[in-house]
């Protein structure tokens, strides 16, 4: 026998988010899984619920060290930067790029990171 919630409530169970192979490494901090998923020809640029994958990195790792009070990290959003993402790339979403995020959030490290890839680009 199975639970079958009433019709009254059944919007209070979500259906399961489906998520690529690289957004779901992203929101789990996986960066193995995402150099693998990268590697397999997942696009940098991919955009899954009208984020980025570099805008999904920076509020993970910023969120991620607001929640758990542990030093905030960086290497998510690096290695998206190394593999060429574009941090002032604007999200559907929102409207804000990824740098927008950063500077919102207080994620100092990638904000650092973004501002070393205009100088070296010249923007």
């Amino acid at each position: 026998m199975s639970f079958v919630p009433p019709p009254s409530v059944t919007g209070l169970f979500p259906r399961p988010i489906r998520r690529s192979p690289a957004n779901h490494a992203v929101a789990h901090q996986d960066l193995a899984a995402l150099r693998e998923a990268l590697d397999a020809g997942a696009d940098v640029e991919e955009a899954q619920f009208g984020t980025s994958l570099l805008h999904h990195a920076v509020d993970v790792e910023g969120d991620g060290a607001a929640q758990t009070r542990t030093p905030l990290h960086v290497d998510l959003t690096a290695f998206l930067l190394a593999r060429g993402a574009d941090p002032t790339r604007r999200s559907a979403a929102t409207g804000l790029t990824a740098e927008d995020v950063a500077m919102l959030t207080g994620h100092w490290l990638a904000t650092e990171l973004f501002d070393a890839w205009k100088r070296e680009r010249n923007r």
